[in-house]
């Protein structure tokens, strides 16, 4: 597919601002090199108050003009024109979330899974983001998954010797590697993270203390945002939502469902992604982990992540949404890649379905329940998003022009198709697993 628009996108620097300063507002430099410099054009900027994320805010500097100055202008226009239940999140954060006033409780030791395969490059940029983490009690673990070269093992041996340590997974698939890594873990909290993020400092506090402070809790997700907008690709989908949720913290209780979710719990892609997880190690161990014929690197193409939040919800265990846990991710850069991950977004989502009826049936009658309404909120989150309709991500506030570029047909008809192949694309894992020796 070749997108009509290309011309029409520019790339745009990714920054951050934050508001309290000494002098005032200071505008950075995103985390990810090699992007447009700050300056004249436009800007993506994340804004911290009080040092935590608020908000994202998108702005166009001209010639001569001060870009913090017009980040932090676009910035108090959008908090007006927000209404007041919006207005809450730019609080001081709630007791028990990071940066509070008063933090009772210390996050727990946690290890850190990097699933990983062939990506070197990227993975050291990753890990060194991972070590450069201000919790107090951690360790980071690399699944080296299917490797065909040693690429992988002598960087960890190399540059990360005795501070990244090293398992190996021979069988392709990302929840094989999970499940390697969640074998190996030692930390009360597993967190799960790619090789193509770039971690906050702040990131694994904030994503592992909600443990300390709820026994019940099973599961927390974080923030991720972009680390690069440089290509018509990467602009295109962070401009239609991206990965982010928002930057209102959120709690899903199995035993008081939300009321504006009648599909609760089965739109897992609410709650998170698998770039940003963490578990209780035991209650993730208790469910029996990752499904091994889910994820990429499997022919079900995807829906790891999303199987095992439905999985912790339905053992009882609540889920947490934190926007203090913050990953940038650089996404997918070609037009090529972008259909992929539409045909793939697809195949997760129905494959991971799949999984959930094949390891828990008794969950087929509440599926069934819901089908009607979920039919239609899958045609929705397919449908085509003509100019004037896209659809503003919670993370963006129509950031990068959206109304500008329209969510072509052609990528709806691959998470259509995509839908339409995951239950089989499960089936073929669970026999490739079976016929590998391996537990299906």
């Amino acid at each position: 597919m070749t997108y009509p628009f290309t011309a029409t996108f520019a790339s745009i620097a990714v920054a951050e601002l934050d508001l309290d300063g000494p002098g005032g507002p200071v505008l950075s430099l995103g985390p990810a090199p090699g992007g447009p410099p700050l300056g004249e054009g436009d800007i993506y900027a994340l804004v911290r108050l009080r040092g935590r994320p608020a908000a994202t805010v998108l702005g166009r500097a001209g010639a001569g003009e001060d870009p913090a100055e017009v980040l932090t202008a676009a910035f108090r226009a959008q908090k007006v024109r927000a209404d007041q239940k919006d207005l809450g999140r730019y609080e001081p954060a709630a007791a028990g979330e990071p940066h509070a006033a008063a933090e009772p409780h210390a996050p727990p030791r946690t290890t850190v899974i990097v699933g990983t395969r062939e990506r070197a490059g990227q993975l050291a940029r990753a890990l060194d983001s991972l070590l450069a983490q201000d919790h107090p009690d951690f360790r980071v673990l690399v699944v080296d998954n299917a490797p065909v070269t040693s690429a992988t093992r002598d960087l960890v041996a190399s540059r990360y010797a005795g501070r990244v340590d090293y398992v190996h997974e021979p069988r392709p698939g990302l929840a094989l590697a999970h499940n390697r890594g969640l074998a190996a873990a030692d930390g009360a909290v597993v967190a799960f993270t790619d090789d193509d993020v770039i971690a906050d400092p702040h990131w694994l506090t904030a994503l592992s203390t909600p443990f300390a402070a709820d026994p019940g809790l099973g599961c927390v997700t974080g923030l991720i945002l972009p680390a690069r907008l440089t290509t018509p690709a990467q602009i295109l989908l962070e401009s239609h939502g991206g990965f982010a949720k928002g930057f209102e913290p959120r709690l899903y209780d199995p035993a008081r469902p939300p009321a504006g979710e009648p599909l609760f719990p089965f739109t897992a892609g609410s709650f998170g992604s698998g770039a940003n997880m963490a578990f209780r190690a035991d209650a993730l161990r208790a469910v029996g982990g990752f499904d091994p014929a889910t994820g990429t690197g499997t022919p079900a193409r995807g829906g790891d992540d999303l199987y095992a939040f439905v999985r912790i919800l339905s053992a009882g265990h609540r889920l947490r949404y934190t926007p203090w846990a913050l990953v940038w991710h650089h996404h997918r850069e070609t037009w090529q890649d972008l259909e992929n991950q539409a045909y793939g977004y697809g195949a997760g989502l129905t494959a991971y379905l799949t999984a959930i009826l094949v390891r828990r049936p008794a969950l087929l009658p509440a599926l069934l329940a819901k089908l009607p309404r979920g039919l239609a909120h899958a045609r929705a989150i397919t449908a085509h998003r003509p100019d004037g309709e896209a659809e503003s991500g919670p993370g963006v506030h129509g950031g990068h022009g959206a109304r500008h570029h329209p969510w072509p047909r052609g990528l709806s008809r691959l998470q259509r198709r995509g839908m339409l192949y995951g239950p089989l694309g499960y089936a073929k894992a669970r026999r490739r697993i079976s016929g590998d020796g391996g537990p299906a």
